[in-house]
């Protein structure tokens, strides 16, 4: 499997850690039935082609994480209005 998803991140030129080799082993059910129905021919062309994009092999990328802000009245309450009449009573 790992031999698998090497080559399939390879096809996509992308390290091997942005492969979800869970989803190469999930890819491999679609795999088998469009070769049985003489679709495909080469598993890891399939799992590389754009048009599967939809199996997830290529994991996304993530967000970077939010800062926190720790100080007694943040910014983005200061402008609710809301907040600011709470405030008062």
């Amino acid at each position: 499997m790992v031999d698998l998803s090497d080559a399939v991140a390879d096809a996509v030129q992308l390290p091997l850690e942005r492969i979800s080799m869970e989803m190469v082993w999930r890819g491999l059910y679609h795999f088998n039935h469009a070769y049985n129905n003489g679709k495909a021919t080469d598993p890891v062309a399939y799992l590389a082609a754009p048009e599967n994009q939809d199996l997830g092999v290529v994991k996304p990328m993530r967000k970077p994480p939010k800062t926190l802000d720790f100080s007694p009245y943040p910014k983005a309450l200061l402008g609710n209005r809301s907040f600011s009449i709470f405030c008062l009573f």
